[in-house]
Parts: C-alpha cells; structure tokens; sequence
C-alpha cells in the first residue's frame, strides 16, 4: 500500500455532477430536465400536484378549527397556595397573581390564574387573582379570607 493509495472514510471524494457544461458532460444543452414543458423552466415548484388525481390534501375532509377568542387560564388549587406559601415564604395576607408570575412560580405565557376549589386551605388568604370558581370564593370568605378578581 502506497501513501497515494489510502482512502479517506470520513468524506467523499465523489465529484458533484456539472450541469450544463457542453454535451461532452453528458449533461448539458437541458441539464437533464427534458424538453420545454413547466418544469423544465426555473423557479416552478409544483407542490401537492399529482396530474390532474384529486390531491390527497383534498381528498381528506376538514377537521376542527382554532378558536382565536379562546381564554388561556392555567389552574390553581388551594393545596398549591399551601405550597407556594411554604415554600415561598409568601405573605397569605396578600397573595397578587402578578407577584407569582414575577418570582416565577407560573408561566405569563400560559394564560391567567383561575382558583379553583380542590384541597384544602390552612390558613386564610387574601388573593387577587384573574378568576374564581364559586366554590373557591365560598371557602376562602369562610375561612375569613377575601378575593378579588381582576377580570370577569
């Protein structure tokens, strides 16, 4: 084996095929696209096109939609704010949704607070947060607490 003889594993040292470059490449004068026609011309991308065949993308019935109106709300139970309060070292008194998203404890981006009663409440709390359901105002006003809703 000679030094000249040793082939490289890592790359290829295949060469890239010249289009048209004369007929002695073998493919010059239409590069290999055929003759005339749409797509033998530059800049034609004929996507989703399957010879006059209904295409699949319309073949397949509509389904669902998106609704742009929708409230983004993230759900926040009474054993949470037992643990945000421990954990947290946060003043029950006086517990702002906007002070939960600044440290960090929610995501701003995944929509408002809504309260909602599931466990139970240690202490009593004064929350202002963005919604409520009925049951958790009950709770809170029995337990000596109050609330107050930001939006309605």
């Amino acid at each position: 084996m000679k030094i000249n003889e040793i082939k490289s594993t890592l790359t290829s040292n295949k060469k890239s095929k010249r289009r048209g470059r004369g007929s002695g490449s073998g493919l010059g004068k239409t590069s290999g696209r055929g003759v005339k026609g749409q797509k033998s011309r530059s800049g034609v991308s004929i996507n989703g096109f399957e010879g006059g065949q209904m295409p699949l993308y319309r073949k397949l019935p509509k389904k669902g939609f998106k609704n742009y109106f929708k409230i983004k709300t993230q759900n926040i139970n009474f054993s949470m704010i037992n643990n945000i309060i421990n954990k947290y070292n946060l003043d029950p008194q006086s517990i702002k949704e906007e002070e939960l998203f600044n440290k960090k404890i929610f995501k701003r981006s995944k929509g408002s607070l809504k309260l909602l009663n599931v466990g139970k409440l240690e202490k009593s709390a004064n929350l202002e947060i963005s919604y409520a359901s009925k049951k958790a105002i009950e709770v809170i006003e029995k337990l000596g607490g109050k609330i107050k809703l930001t939006k309605k």
